[in-house]
Protein backbone atom coordinates (compact mmCIF):
# COMPACT_ATOMS: atom_id res chain seq x y z
CA UNK A 1 0.00 0.00 0.00
CA UNK A 2 1.33 3.51 -0.94
CA UNK A 3 -0.30 6.58 -0.36
CA UNK A 4 -3.35 7.89 -2.76
CA UNK A 5 -4.04 11.78 -2.61
CA UNK A 6 -7.96 12.99 -2.68
CA UNK A 7 -8.93 13.52 -5.86
CA UNK A 8 -11.36 16.65 -6.42
CA UNK A 9 -15.03 16.25 -6.17
CA UNK A 10 -16.75 15.68 -9.64
CA UNK A 11 -19.06 18.95 -10.13
CA UNK A 12 -21.83 16.56 -10.83
CA UNK A 13 -21.46 14.95 -7.29
CA UNK A 14 -23.57 17.07 -4.88
CA UNK A 15 -26.80 16.91 -7.06
CA UNK A 16 -26.17 13.36 -8.00
CA UNK A 17 -25.38 11.69 -5.25
CA UNK A 18 -25.14 14.10 -1.68
CA UNK A 19 -28.83 16.02 -2.20
CA UNK A 20 -30.42 12.53 -3.49
CA UNK A 21 -28.69 10.51 -0.52
CA UNK A 22 -29.84 13.29 1.99
CA UNK A 23 -33.33 13.36 0.37
CA UNK A 24 -33.48 9.42 0.90
CA UNK A 25 -32.38 9.32 4.39
CA UNK A 26 -35.14 11.96 5.03
CA UNK A 27 -37.43 9.24 3.32
CA UNK A 28 -36.26 6.64 5.28
CA UNK A 29 -36.57 8.71 8.66
CA UNK A 30 -40.62 9.00 7.37
CA UNK A 31 -40.50 12.92 6.89
CA UNK A 32 -41.93 14.01 3.13
CA UNK A 33 -39.74 15.12 0.62
CA UNK A 34 -40.50 17.14 -1.94
CA UNK A 35 -39.52 15.45 -5.67
CA UNK A 36 -39.67 11.64 -7.51
CA UNK A 37 -40.12 8.82 -4.39
CA UNK A 38 -42.63 7.43 -2.05
CA UNK A 39 -42.04 6.91 1.36
CA UNK A 40 -40.89 3.06 2.17
CA UNK A 41 -42.31 0.79 3.90
CA UNK A 42 -40.53 0.67 6.77
CA UNK A 43 -38.93 4.18 8.59
CA UNK A 44 -36.53 4.73 11.70
CA UNK A 45 -36.73 6.80 14.56
CA UNK A 46 -32.62 7.76 14.20
CA UNK A 47 -30.73 7.98 11.03
CA UNK A 48 -28.81 5.74 13.64
CA UNK A 49 -30.79 3.41 13.19
CA UNK A 50 -30.83 3.14 9.12
CA UNK A 51 -29.54 -0.70 8.46
CA UNK A 52 -26.54 -0.47 6.06
CA UNK A 53 -28.52 -1.91 3.26
CA UNK A 54 -31.21 0.62 3.01
CA UNK A 55 -28.89 3.41 1.88
CA UNK A 56 -29.61 3.91 -1.89
CA UNK A 57 -26.70 3.30 -3.56
CA UNK A 58 -26.29 6.39 -5.40
CA UNK A 59 -22.81 5.87 -5.54
CA UNK A 60 -23.39 3.60 -8.57
CA UNK A 61 -26.91 4.73 -9.49
CA UNK A 62 -27.31 7.40 -11.88
CA UNK A 63 -30.32 9.36 -13.21
CA UNK A 64 -30.27 8.19 -16.85
CA UNK A 65 -28.26 5.52 -18.71
CA UNK A 66 -25.82 8.00 -20.60
CA UNK A 67 -24.63 9.84 -16.82
CA UNK A 68 -21.48 9.09 -15.26
CA UNK A 69 -21.90 7.32 -11.74
CA UNK A 70 -19.80 8.43 -8.78
CA UNK A 71 -18.27 4.79 -9.53
CA UNK A 72 -17.04 6.12 -13.09
CA UNK A 73 -15.42 9.25 -11.38
CA UNK A 74 -13.83 7.49 -9.35
CA UNK A 75 -11.84 5.22 -11.69
CA UNK A 76 -11.01 8.12 -13.60
CA UNK A 77 -9.61 10.53 -11.15
CA UNK A 78 -7.97 7.35 -9.67
CA UNK A 79 -6.57 6.33 -13.34
CA UNK A 80 -8.27 2.92 -12.38
CA UNK A 81 -5.90 2.19 -8.96
CA UNK A 82 -7.48 0.10 -6.35
CA UNK A 83 -6.49 2.47 -2.94
CA UNK A 84 -5.51 -0.67 -0.93
CA UNK A 85 -3.60 -2.56 -3.70
CA UNK A 86 -1.94 0.14 -5.55
CA UNK A 87 -2.34 -2.00 -8.53
CA UNK A 88 -4.52 -0.94 -11.53
CA UNK A 89 -8.20 -3.00 -11.00
CA UNK A 90 -7.90 -6.09 -13.85
CA UNK A 91 -10.14 -9.69 -13.46
CA UNK A 92 -7.56 -11.05 -10.81
CA UNK A 93 -8.13 -8.51 -8.14
CA UNK A 94 -12.40 -7.97 -9.03
CA UNK A 95 -14.43 -5.06 -10.69
CA UNK A 96 -13.98 -1.93 -9.54
CA UNK A 97 -16.07 -0.70 -6.17
CA UNK A 98 -16.78 2.37 -4.31
CA UNK A 99 -15.67 1.37 -0.68
CA UNK A 100 -16.87 3.41 2.38
CA UNK A 101 -13.56 4.22 4.31
CA UNK A 102 -15.89 4.17 7.55
CA UNK A 103 -18.59 2.27 7.01
CA UNK A 104 -21.98 3.22 6.89
CA UNK A 105 -22.52 1.12 9.90
CA UNK A 106 -20.55 3.38 11.62
CA UNK A 107 -21.43 6.91 10.32
CA UNK A 108 -24.39 7.88 8.38
CA UNK A 109 -23.34 11.51 7.51
CA UNK A 110 -20.35 10.26 5.20
CA UNK A 111 -22.16 7.57 3.38
CA UNK A 112 -22.66 10.26 0.55
CA UNK A 113 -19.79 12.05 0.47
CA UNK A 114 -17.13 12.17 -1.62
CA UNK A 115 -14.13 12.08 0.72
CA UNK A 116 -15.21 8.70 2.20
CA UNK A 117 -15.35 7.14 -0.70
CA UNK A 118 -12.18 4.80 -1.70
CA UNK A 119 -11.85 3.15 -5.22
CA UNK A 120 -11.26 -0.84 -4.33
CA UNK A 121 -11.04 -4.08 -6.41
CA UNK A 122 -13.76 -5.97 -5.54
CA UNK A 123 -11.93 -8.68 -3.29
CA UNK A 124 -10.80 -6.34 -1.02
CA UNK A 125 -13.71 -4.27 -0.40
CA UNK A 126 -15.81 -7.71 0.04
CA UNK A 127 -13.01 -8.83 2.39
CA UNK A 128 -12.86 -5.29 4.27
CA UNK A 129 -16.15 -4.50 5.72
CA UNK A 130 -16.30 -3.07 8.60
CA UNK A 131 -12.58 -3.36 9.92
CA UNK A 132 -10.59 -1.16 11.02
CA UNK A 133 -7.68 -0.51 8.54
CA UNK A 134 -5.31 2.20 7.43
CA UNK A 135 -6.61 4.37 5.45
CA UNK A 136 -4.80 4.78 1.78
CA UNK A 137 -4.88 8.55 2.26
CA UNK A 138 -3.08 8.70 5.44
CA UNK A 139 -0.83 6.16 5.29
CA UNK A 140 3.51 6.72 5.85
CA UNK A 141 6.34 5.80 4.20
CA UNK A 142 7.79 2.52 4.99
CA UNK A 143 4.47 1.36 6.70
CA UNK A 144 4.29 -1.50 3.93
CA UNK A 145 6.81 -3.47 2.57
CA UNK A 146 6.81 -6.84 0.21
CA UNK A 147 8.51 -9.54 0.33
CA UNK A 148 9.48 -10.60 -3.15
CA UNK A 149 9.65 -14.32 -3.02
CA UNK A 150 6.12 -15.10 -0.84
CA UNK A 151 4.25 -12.18 -2.80
CA UNK A 152 3.08 -11.53 0.74
CA UNK A 153 2.46 -7.79 2.09
CA UNK A 154 3.61 -7.64 5.51
CA UNK A 155 4.23 -4.75 7.63
CA UNK A 156 7.41 -2.57 7.36
CA UNK A 157 9.93 -1.25 9.61
CA UNK A 158 8.97 2.39 9.20
CA UNK A 159 5.82 1.48 10.40
CA UNK A 160 4.70 3.02 13.97
CA UNK A 161 3.84 0.97 16.89
CA UNK A 162 0.46 2.85 17.54
CA UNK A 163 -0.44 1.95 14.14
CA UNK A 164 0.42 -1.87 14.45
CA UNK A 165 -2.52 -3.22 14.87
CA UNK A 166 -4.62 -1.49 12.40
CA UNK A 167 -1.82 -2.57 9.88
CA UNK A 168 -2.02 -5.90 10.57
CA UNK A 169 -5.50 -6.18 10.49
CA UNK A 170 -5.20 -4.32 6.49
CA UNK A 171 -2.87 -7.27 5.83
CA UNK A 172 -4.96 -9.98 6.28
CA UNK A 173 -6.88 -8.41 3.04
CA UNK A 174 -3.60 -7.20 1.14
CA UNK A 175 -2.98 -10.84 1.18
CA UNK A 176 -5.86 -12.51 0.15
CA UNK A 177 -5.07 -15.62 -2.67
CA UNK A 178 -5.96 -13.76 -5.60
CA UNK A 179 -3.86 -10.29 -4.69
CA UNK A 180 -1.05 -12.78 -4.04
CA UNK A 181 -1.88 -14.19 -7.52
CA UNK A 182 -2.00 -11.00 -9.49
CA UNK A 183 1.83 -10.02 -7.62
CA UNK A 184 2.87 -13.33 -8.29
CA UNK A 185 1.97 -12.71 -11.86
CA UNK A 186 3.84 -9.09 -12.15
CA UNK A 187 6.68 -10.36 -10.08
CA UNK A 188 7.79 -13.12 -12.15
CA UNK A 189 6.96 -11.32 -15.68
CA UNK A 190 8.98 -8.82 -14.39
CA UNK A 191 11.96 -10.80 -13.95
CA UNK A 192 11.62 -13.12 -16.34
CA UNK A 193 11.62 -10.03 -19.15
CA UNK A 194 8.51 -10.12 -20.39
CA UNK A 195 7.61 -6.82 -18.24
CA UNK A 196 9.64 -4.31 -18.22
CA UNK A 197 10.03 -1.90 -15.53
CA UNK A 198 7.72 1.25 -17.20
CA UNK A 199 4.78 -1.31 -17.54
CA UNK A 200 5.29 -2.85 -14.08
CA UNK A 201 5.71 0.69 -12.70
CA UNK A 202 1.86 1.61 -14.51
CA UNK A 203 0.27 -1.58 -13.62
CA UNK A 204 1.32 -1.95 -10.00
CA UNK A 205 3.47 0.98 -8.52
CA UNK A 206 4.03 -0.36 -5.11
CA UNK A 207 5.50 -3.64 -6.26
CA UNK A 208 7.88 -1.28 -8.74
CA UNK A 209 9.17 0.73 -5.90
CA UNK A 210 9.66 -2.33 -3.82
CA UNK A 211 12.10 -3.43 -6.72
CA UNK A 212 13.57 -0.43 -6.60
CA UNK A 213 14.29 0.17 -2.69
CA UNK A 214 15.26 -3.46 -2.02
CA UNK A 215 18.11 -3.36 -5.14
CA UNK A 216 16.21 -6.08 -7.20
CA UNK A 217 15.57 -4.23 -10.28
CA UNK A 218 17.22 -5.86 -13.31
CA UNK A 219 20.58 -4.69 -14.64
CA UNK A 220 19.81 -1.76 -16.38
CA UNK A 221 16.59 -0.71 -14.83
CA UNK A 222 18.67 0.80 -11.61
Amino acid sequence: MIRVTLAKEPDTFRDDVRKRGAAAIQRLLGKPVKGRGGKPKTTYSRPEDIPADRFPAYWTKVRASDEKSALDDLMERYDHYCAYLAMRIEAATGSPTVDHFIPKQRNWKLVYEWSNYRLSAGCVNGAKGTKDVVDPFQVGPGWFELNLDTFRVVRGAAAPPAEHARIDETLTILNLRQCLAQRRDFIRRYREGRMDLTHLEFYAPFIAAEFRRQGQLRPGDA
